[in-house]
């Protein structure tokens, strides 16, 4: 078995679009450097993901220098948005939260109205002070987070998606199998581990960078989800409810929260800390 390494990152500027996976990325108290700090909403100002709309599997976000996003879809002309000026914020809800985010451009809204179909807008999160909290039962006094799901960071194994694909080969569904990665829309992903060791992890390091593992990745249809042509199916979901069922949760990966500073590089070492 190897020695246990970074095999690759990720980075999704916009929540629940495409993102990139870049050589090195920051690491910033609240995730990954540009890791969803944009969000779609509805006219009502609520989140809209892949749970919601599927069809944003088939967007991507770039960003740019300067942290200018760039975004491309099928039928839709490519679309650059500035970064808006920190003034006149709107409420958004996310997982129930209701936080202040500022409006991109009215181009941007009309982009995703022709691409969408229904009303919305793009949301852009940055100022400290706007951030969410972590949930106090998994983190620290101060932990907080941007438009991610709960948490500053998800890692993801390849020996337990190696796993888990095993599994589905021998179920009902083995016909969608094996799944690509990109179904979990991981951070970090770890080569050189075995299965689900993850599950017993508190601490790790990550090249120079310490961090908490807070709890688990809880998943959703989001993961069912073929991030090429937003089709679905009944897989990962079915097998993880057989084999990866923890209380009321079907799990894949762990939630990580920063506990250091520095830049992660793909090949990176791993260490298990506690």
């Amino acid at each position: 078995m190897p020695t246990p390494h970074v095999q690759s990152l990720h980075v999704y500027p916009v929540k629940a679009l495409a993102g990139s996976g870049p050589g090195e990325a920051v690491v910033e108290p609240w995730g990954l450097a540009g890791d969803r700090r944009w969000l779609v909403v509805d006219a009502e100002g609520r989140q809209i993901t892949q749970r919601q709309q599927r069809r944003l599997a088939l967007a991507r976000a770039e960003e740019l220098p300067g942290g200018t996003l760039r975004l491309t879809a099928p039928g839709m002309p490519p679309l650059v948005v500035q970064v808006p000026e920190p003034t006149g914020t709107a409420p958004v809800e996310i997982f129930g939260n209701v936080v202040e985010a500022v409006p991109a451009s009215l181009e941007a809204a009309v982009w995703w109205r022709g691409f969408l179909g229904v009303e919305s807008r793009l949301m852009h999160m940055d100022a400290p002070e706007r951030r969410r909290p972590v949930d106090p039962r998994y983190g620290r006094p101060g932990d907080t987070v941007g438009f991610a799901d709960g948490y500053p960071l998800l890692l993801t194994t390849s020996a337990s998606l190696d796993a888990l694909n095993s599994l589905i080969a021998q179920g009902d569904h083995a016909d969608e199998g094996p799944l690509p990665m990109n179904r979990f829309r991981p951070n970090v992903v770890i080569e050189g581990t075995a299965p689900w060791a993850e599950d017993d992890w508190r601490r790790v390091r990550i090249g120079g960078v310490e961090f908490q593992v807070a709890k688990p990745s809880g998943r959703c249809v989001v993961t069912t989800t073929d991030q090429r042509t937003a089709e679905r199916g009944k897989e990962p979901l079915r097998t993880l409810a057989r084999h990866r069922r923890f209380g009321d949760q079907l799990v894949f990966g762990q939630n990580l929260i920063p506990r250091g500073a520095g830049t992660l590089r793909v090949g990176d070492p791993f260490e298990i800390l506690g």
